[in-house]
C-alpha cells in the first residue's frame, strides 16, 4: 500500500530575530541562520513524533536546524540521510541600499524579489528551483511506495512541494498541523485513498 508523504518544517533556529539589519548586514545573518541549530528548550509535537516513528522512510536537508528536528523527532534512534537536495534556495538581499529593517522583512523583499526573477550569478533561480522541486516530490513519490515518507525541511519549500504534489491532481492533502510555523507539518495522500490511523485524531488540529 502507498504511504503518506509527509512533509515537516524544522523548529525555532538558535538565532534572534530581534535587529536591525542593512543589506549587507542581513547577508551575514542569513549565513549564521543557516549555521545554526534549534535554540535549547524545545519540543517536537507528539502528532510529529507519531509521525516519525511510523515512518518507513525519512529524510532531512543538510542544514542543521533540519538535521536537528529529524533527531529530534526520532530521539536520535534513526539514521537519517541528509541531501542538499532538500535545502531551501538561499535568497540574494534585494537591492534596497540604506535601508534598515528586521530579518523579517528582509526576509520577504528578498522572496518577492527572488520571485519576480532577481537572482545573481552565485543564487539559485526560481526556475531551476522549480525544476528541484519536481524532482523532489518524485523521489518522495517514489519512497512513499513502501510506506510513509517524511522529510524534515524547510517552509517555503515545503510549500512548493505542496504546490507540486496538489498540481499533479495525483496526491491531496488530508491533514496539516500548526499552518507555516516551526514544527508544522502537512500530510498527503494518493487522490481517493482514505487517511491511515497512524495518527490519533485528537492530535489533528485541521484536517482537510
Amino acid at each position: 500500500m502507498t504511504g503518506r508523504i509527509i512533509t515537516a518544517r524544522h523548529g525555532r533556529p538558535d538565532i534572534s530575530r530581534e535587529v536591525k539589519l542593512d543589506r549587507a548586514a542581513y547577508r551575514d545573518w542569513w549565513a549564521q541562520y543557516d549555521l545554526a541549530g534549534l535554540a535549547p528548550g524545545q519540543h517536537p509535537p507528539d502528532s510529529l513524533v507519531s509521525i516519525a516513528a511510523n515512518a518507513k522512510t525519512i529524510f532531512t536537508s543538510t542544514l542543521p536546524r533540519a538535521i536537528e528536528t529529524a533527531q529530534a523527532v526520532t530521539s536520535g534512534k534513526r539514521e537519517i540521510p541528509a541531501s542538499e537536495t532538500f535545502v531551501e534556495a538561499h535568497l540574494p538581499p534585494p537591492p534596497l541600499p540604506w535601508i534598515k529593517a528586521s530579518p523579517d522583512f528582509w526576509g520577504v523583499a528578498s522572496r518577492v524579489f527572488w520571485i519576480l526573477g532577481y537572482a545573481p550569478a552565485d543564487y539559485e533561480g526560481v526556475v531551476p528551483a522549480w525544476a528541484r522541486v519536481v524532482d523532489i516530490a518524485d523521489q518522495l513519490v517514489e519512497a512513499s511506495q513502501e510506506g510513509d515518507v517524511l522529510l524534515c525541511a524547510h517552509g517555503y519549500l515545503n510549500w512548493m512541494i505542496d504546490r507540486e504534489l496538489r498540481k499533479r491532481r495525483q496526491w491531496d492533502l488530508v491533514a496539516r498541523d500548526r499552518g507555516n510555523d516551526f514544527w508544522s507539518w502537512r500530510a498527503y495522500l494518493p487522490e481517493g485513498s482514505m487517511p491511515v490511523p497512524s495518527v490519533s485524531p485528537t492530535d489533528l488540529k485541521e484536517v482537510i
